[in-house]
């Protein structure tokens, strides 16, 4: 990988990161491919319409459904799903808290229990290096002990050491398997824990970013928090964070999530809001979000957003969305993604320039001021 920081406006980077596949001008969001694939999209859509470099895929579920030796039978991650830029997959630890119900954290990794068949599964921190190795993404995630806010001060000690023990386990064996000539073309990134508490956060912080990591995501967050909190965090754990290297923050967030984060200094985002959101009815748009469902844009000829220049905007009315939305047409799932992930994408790229022209201050004013 190389990274290459290219300006400064305040705390707010503009960067460069080169994988083995793309090149990624951050600040960047990237879309959740949960299954190596973008629901309600193909590959062409997000290529060309979209022009994403870099997606997430999920450990998780790949390594379920098909099986990560199917993926790496079928050319990997690149191969089997064609799509050509990067990919990002993230190591397991979010699905062990999101299904807490079937999942087990243990002192040296975590059991759980398949959501498709109920088999019983052990990720250890190895094990998910190897899972990811055979999927060939660009950029991996180590095992981390994810927990829920708010939780006691002895759960949040338990899981940063035992993040910090996994990162030990993890980037030893990543960097050992590289002399043997395995994953040259990939990269691994290590996960901050700590809850909101910033002593916490400086301990994860200071032992991670010690080791030999290519990059650092902020993990742990928007996971029951207060907004407020959740920006405190992040600006606190931010100070131990290494300059020459990307800083993500890992499942956030909403729009304003994406402002408030990048001003204080973070480079990657991803979240499932956006697609979500659009098989849910919310549009995202430069004025803020837009409920499709409402009887009022049964007859609303305007584009969804007229500052918007996706497919869906250029060519379709709110009254025709709306109508495909409540006739629950597939069609209407591939528009409203379209919009959403390019309203997210653009947003990036006018941060960006914002950036690189030192005016990211000027930029959030305006940007709230749209949304009054």
């Amino acid at each position: 990988m190389e990274f290459i920081l290219e300006k400064t406006s305040g705390k707010a980077r503009a960067c460069t990161i080169k994988t083995a596949h793309s090149t990624i001008k951050t600040p960047v969001f990237m879309p959740v491919g949960t299954l190596g694939t973008i629901k309600a999209l193909d590959m062409q859509d997000v290529v060309e319409l979209l022009g994403a470099e870099i997606i997430l895929a999920n450990t998780y579920h790949t390594y379920l459904r098909p099986g990560d030796k199917t993926i790496k039978k079928m050319g990997k991650l690149h191969g089997f799903s064609t799509f050509p830029k990067s990919f990002l997959t993230d190591s397991g630890g979010f699905q062990a808290f999101s299904l807490s119900d079937i999942s087990k954290p243990k002192e040296n990794g975590i059991e759980f229990r398949s959501h498709i068949d109920g088999s019983k599964h052990f990720f250890t921190p190895k094990k998910v290096i190897d899972i990811q190795h055979n999927l060939g993404s660009d950029i991996m995630m180590i095992l981390d002990d994810l927990v829920a806010l708010p939780a006691t001060q002895e759960r949040i000690k338990t899981s940063i050491e035992r993040t910090t023990a996994w990162a030990k386990q993890s980037i030893e064996y990543f960097r050992d398997k590289q002399k043997e000539g395995v994953g040259l073309e990939q990269n691994i990134f290590a996960i901050i824990q700590g809850g909101t508490d910033k002593a916490f956060r400086t301990k994860s912080a200071t032992e991670l970013c010690a080791m030999d990591y290519d990059g650092f995501a902020i993990g742990g967050l928007s996971v029951g928090e207060l907004n407020n909190e959740m920006y405190d965090t992040v600006e606190h754990t931010i100070q131990y964070m290494p300059e020459d290297k990307p800083r993500y923050l890992m499942g956030v967030g909403t729009p304003e999530d994406l402002i408030e984060n990048i001003e204080r200094g973070i480079d990657m985002f991803d979240c499932v809001m956006p697609t979500r959101n659009a098989r849910n009815g919310t549009l995202f748009t430069s004025f803020g979000k837009l409920n499709i469902k409402g009887a009022k844009f049964k007859e609303d000829e305007k584009a969804v957003d007229p500052e918007c220049n996706c497919l869906t905007c250029q060519r379709y009315s709110r009254a025709y969305l709306s109508h495909l939305f409540r006739a629950r047409e597939i069609t209407y799932f591939r528009l409203a993604t379209i919009h959403n992930l390019h309203y997210y994408l653009n947003l990036m790229k006018e941060v960006r320039e914002a950036i690189l022209q030192d005016r990211f201050v000027e930029y959030k004013k305006e940007f709230y001021q749209k949304r009054q």
